[in-house]
């Protein structure tokens, strides 16, 4: 156990969180944790829809390190049954379950990248279809009962699926059973999880207790807004940043930011002391400290935790030399592209990577975000039949080396 005393490890384990249900609990939980130097169960449940984490999944994981740093015992748990139910959290239609081969290639991906925040040799991992798919239909019966119809619906998605008529499949209301039921068969004491789990922890809860032992307290943490402000980060609307993403290119997206929403990714995502960020924030409110320099202090503690101080401040330093001085970058990717008798300009953009459809090619264009050789691009359609190399600039951050080769039977 930590050395820690219990006003320390509380202000550490509470800080950026939004609730702990129930507050005297948890705290007593923590209490006796410290005076019997038992540590406590710290669960989070992963179900590996996506192969990818970004800075939005790191908000409960950072914690779940806080919570490990002060020597609890961590339990991740990989949704490796409910996975092919699929969360009904947050969703206005039913989710497409994921495959068993899907769901075993994005786990691999998972554990590799949580141990970028996670100790590896303090963090157990666990895969919940060893006790969920051994359970028997009397035993999944009973755990139905446990549950009404009735408090399902009081759920604000399910609520809102069955006013608009849109269809609940019966299997989505098992979903929080059997999240529940991972706590029961770990013993948690703690279950972490975004707001929008909130739901199915508490259903954890309950099922704990009708099945005889003590309840988890839950702690949930905030969404994090994605690069828009708005939406919360996730690789499909395209506004996350993940971490496995190269330095300069973390960084530059933090740098892409609201001044605004940089505060919430700092306490979020940095463990800078609270009082430290509230003086950097009057400083820059007064005028003292340009914004844009606390930014990019963001973008290097940032980077550096997935990579190191160095790398960090080197994309720091490219960054300014690109944006502050109008240069370009000392390495840019070079992309081979066969030149046809119809290639045009959202070929190129979609083939180089920076769009991923020809319609968001085209909004980039529209929105005066691309350049040739330094030459900003009006026309979407204009064909490409040059050979040669041409600099695409997409943006402010992105730089692809294009070298155009006639195919076969093209002149």
């Amino acid at each position: 156990m930590s050395l820690a005393t219990f006003q320390e490890q509380l202000e550490l384990l509470t800080r950026g969180t939004v609730q702990i249900i129930p507050g005297d609990e948890f705290q007593q939980k923590l209490k006796e944790s410290i005076e019997k130097k038992k540590p406590l169960k710290i669960k989070l449940g992963l179900d590996p829809t996506a192969p990818d984490i970004h800075l939005g999944h790191s908000v409960v994981l950072k914690k779940l390190r806080t919570f490990q740093d002060m020597g609890h015992n961590i339990i991740v748990i990989i949704g490796s049954f409910t996975g092919m139910i699929g969360d009904p959290s947050g969703r206005n239609e039913m989710r497409k379950p994921l495959t068993k081969e899907e769901i075993e290639r994005n786990a691999l991906t998972y554990q590799e990248q949580v141990f970028k925040i996670l100790d590896k040799r303090k963090t157990q991992i666990l895969y919940n279809h060893q006790w969920l798919s051994k359970l028997s239909t009397a035993e999944v019966v009973q755990l139905a009962a446990q549950y009404t119809v009735a408090r399902m619906l009081e759920r604000d998605d399910f609520a809102k699926r069955f006013k608009d008529k849109t269809p609940i499949g019966i299997h989505e209301f098992l979903y929080p059973l059997f999240q529940g039921y991972d706590s029961y068969e770990i013993d948690s004491d703690v279950e972490l999880g975004g707001t929008d789990q909130t739901f199915n922890l508490l259903v954890g809860r309950e099922i704990q207790k009708a099945f005889g032992k003590p309840s988890q307290c839950i702690m949930t943490m905030p969404l994090l807004e994605g690069l828009d402000g708005v939406q919360k980060m996730s690789k499909t609307m395209g506004n996350h940043i993940g971490i496995t993403e190269t330095p300069k290119e973390i960084f530059g997206k933090i740098m892409s930011i609201s001044d605004k929403q940089m505060w919430k990714y700092y306490e979020l995502l940095t463990t800078i002391p609270l009082e430290e960020l509230t003086a950097m924030r009057k400083s820059a409110e007064s005028g003292k400290e340009n914004p844009r320099d606390i930014k990019a202090r963001l973008g290097r503690e940032v980077v550096k935790q997935y990579y190191n101080e160095k790398t960090a401040n080197e994309a720091s330093e490219e960054f300014t030399k690109i944006f502050s001085k109008g240069g370009i970058p000392d390495e840019i990717e070079s992309v081979i592209i066969s030149v046809t008798s119809d290639l045009k300009l959202v070929d190129i953009i979609v083939k180089s990577g920076c769009a991923t459809t020809k319609a968001e090619a085209r909004r980039l264009v529209d929105q005066g975000a691309v350049f040739i050789d330094d030459k900003k691009q009006t026309d979407p359609l204009k064909k490409i039949d040059t050979k040669g190399e041409i600099l695409l600039k997409v943006g402010k951050r992105r730089f692809k080396k294009i070298i155009l080769r006639h195919s076969e039977g093209t002149k």
